[in-house]
C-alpha cells in the first residue's frame, strides 16, 4: 500500500514539474526537463521519508521544536544587520550565515535532547484529574508466578492494570506448546490474568500498542512504559536492570517478598524440617513457609525430622535469603565444653 502512494507521489511531482516549466520561456525540450525536475524532487523527499522514519520519534520532535528556536533566535540576531552599512550581498550572506548557523545548532541540540525529555510529563500538566492515572504493565514472568493475584487481593497495588496484546499473544504461545511444564505455565498465567480481572476494585486493560519494529517482548514493554510513562511489575532480574537503565520505574516483586520477611538474628531459635541434604558434607536443607532456605550444620543425620536450630549467620542473595544454622543440642554442647573448662 505504501508503495503504491510513493508511485502516485512519484508521478504527481513529475506532473507538476512538466506543468510548471510548461509556463516559463520557451526552449528545446522544457517541458521533458520539467518533468525530471519533478521526479527528482519527489525522489529526495522519499529518501528523506526514509530516513526519518528511522529516527526516535522524540528525537525528531525535539529537532524540529530547535531548529524553529534556532530560527527565531536568527531573525531577532539579524535584525541589526540590516542597519549595517554594507552592501546587499554582504548584507544577506551574513544573514544567510547566522541562520545556517543558529538553526543547524538548534536542530542538533534538540534533536540531542528531545531524546531525553519525557514529553508524557509536559502531557501530563494539561490532563484532568480524572485522566492523571498510576499505569503499571504487567510482563509475562510476573504473570505466570502468580504471586501477583495474591498481592493485589490484599489491595496494596491500586491504579490501572495494562495487559498488552504481545503479553497475552506470548503466553498464549506458552500455554499451546508441546511441551508439558511450558504448557502448564501458560495456562497457569492465563488464569492468573483472570483472577485478577474478576477483582473487585481493580481497572485490568489490554490494550494493542504493539512496535512492530521491536522484536522481544520484553524490548517492547520497556518501550510502551516509556511511552505510557508507566511502572512494570516484573521478577525478571535482566528485566529489572535494563528498564531501570532506560530510566523505567519497576516493582520487583521479588524485592517486595524479601522486604516482609521476617528478621531474624544470629542466636535466635527456631523449629525446622529438614528436608533434604545439602551440598556440602553433612548439611541438611529445610524451608520456611515463606520458601526461604534453612542450610543446619550437621543436619544430614536429621532428614526427615523437624529440629530445633540456633541462627548463625544470614546471607543476603539476588535470589533471596539463606539462612545458615547448627543443631541446637550441638550448641548446647559446645556451651557446656567450654564452661567446664573454664
Amino acid at each position: 500500500m505504501i508503495t503504491a502512494f510513493r508511485l502516485v507521489f512519484l508521478a504527481v511531482a513529475a506532473a507538476s514539474g512538466y506543468v510548471i516549466f510548461a509556463g516559463t520561456e520557451p526552449f528545446v525540450e522544457q517541458e521533458v526537463m520539467g518533468a525530471g525536475v519533478g521526479l527528482l524532487v519527489g525522489l529526495l523527499a522519499i529518501g528523506l521519508e526514509l530516513a526519518v522514519r528511522r529516527v526516535p520519534v522524540r528525537a525528531l520532535t525535539g529537532a524540529i521544536i530547535g531548529l524553529a528556536v534556532g530560527i527565531l533566535l536568527a531573525s531577532l540576531v539579524t535584525l541589526p544587520v540590516k542597519g549595517l552599512p554594507l552592501t546587499k550581498v554582504a548584507s544577506g550572506g551574513v544573514m544567510f550565515l547566522v541562520y545556517v548557523v543558529l538553526g543547524y545548532f538548534g536542530l542538533v541540540f534538540g534533536a540531542r535532547k528531545g531524546s531525553e525529555f519525557k514529553y508524557s510529563r509536559l502531557v501530563r500538566v494539561f490532563k484532568t484529574g480524572e485522566e492523571d492515572e498510576y499505569i503499571k504493565l504487567l510482563d509475562t514472568s510476573v504473570i505466570i508466578d502468580g504471586r501477583i493475584a495474591d498481592i493485589c487481593e490484599t489491595g496494596f497495588i491500586d491504579g490501572v492494570f495494562m495487559i498488552p496484546q504481545f503479553i497475552l499473544h506470548e503466553l498464549q504461545h506458552i500455554a499451546d506448546s508441546s511441551d508439558p511444564l511450558k504448557r502448564a505455565r501458560g495456562r497457569r498465567g492465563l488464569d492468573v490474568l483472570h483472577k485478577i480481572q474478576k477483582m473487585a476494585g481493580l481497572d485490568v486493560r489490554v490494550v494493542e500498542e504493539d512496535f512492530p519494529h521491536i522484536r522481544e517482548v520484553d524490548a517492547k514493554l520497556v518501550a510502551l512504559a516509556k511511552a505510557k510513562n508507566a511502572k512494570v511489575i516484573t521478577n525478571d532480574f535482566n528485566l529489572n536492570k535494563v528498564a531501570e537503565l532506560q530510566g523505567v520505574s519497576v516493582l520487583n516483586i521479588n524485592d517486595l517478598s524479601n522486604a516482609v520477611k521476617p528478621v531474624v538474628l544470629p542466636g535466635e531459635s527456631m523449629r525446622v524440617f529438614v528436608l533434604k541434604e545439602g551440598k556440602e558434607f553433612g548439611q541438611g536443607v529445610g524451608y520456611l513457609d515463606d520458601g526461604t532456605m534453612i542450610v543446619v550444620e550437621n543436619g544430614r543425620k536429621q532428614i526427615g525430622k523437624n529440629v530445633d536450630v540456633a541462627v548463625t549467620s544470614v546471607l543476603q542473595t539476588t535470589a533471596g535469603r539463606m539462612i545458615f544454622t547448627r543443631l541446637r543440642e550441638d550448641g548446647d554442647r559446645e556451651e557446656m565444653q567450654t564452661a567446664n573448662a573454664s
